[in-house]
């Protein structure tokens, strides 16, 4: 069974830019997101494209499956089976060993940005940068499937 870990945080600075490794743009949107015990989501990450599919626990540690599709089947999907597609740029940092994710939200969620790692167990730990903020791991409004019917910009 495929399981996530994650934790994460607003940013209380902009000092992580300088420690980008890598940057892309993502599209996201969701077959279905607020039925049942998961939530289904395809992506177009750069040159990739896949299909994931999660649990709905509110918590640090869901079940995660996550399959690569055809980048032109995801662009079709996003197109014709999703009402609302979720557009960000992801930026890689490398912070004393551990890798991070953060993501600069655009149109209805323009401004917020999110800090995530990924970890292999809940209890594993990590450095914390000065560029951390607030952990918001178990704010449901800060899921990604959340912010694509309650945006940021209608908090």
């Amino acid at each position: 069974m495929g399981i996530e870990i994650e934790r994460k945080f607003l940013l209380k600075n902009d000092n992580w830019r300088e420690q980008v490794i890598e940057s892309r743009s993502i599209s996201q949107g969701y077959l279905t997101q607020n039925s049942g015990n998961s939530s289904v989501r395809v992506r177009l990450d750069g040159d990739k494209g896949n299909i994931n599919i999660k649990s709905r626990e509110l918590a640090i540690s869901r079940q995660e499956y996550e399959y690569p599709i055809p980048v032109d089947d995801a662009q079709v999907m996003l197109d014709t089976l999703c009402d609302h597609v979720l557009v960000k740029k992801r930026n890689i940092v490398k912070y004393q060993g551990d890798t991070w994710e953060i993501d600069e939200f655009y149109g209805e969620n323009e401004g917020l940005v999110v800090a995530e790692i990924e970890l292999q167990h809940v209890d594993d730990d990590y450095a914390i940068a000065d560029w951390l903020g607030e952990e918001v791991s178990e704010d449901v409004r800060y899921y990604n499937v959340n912010l694509i019917s309650h945006p940021y910009s209608q908090w």
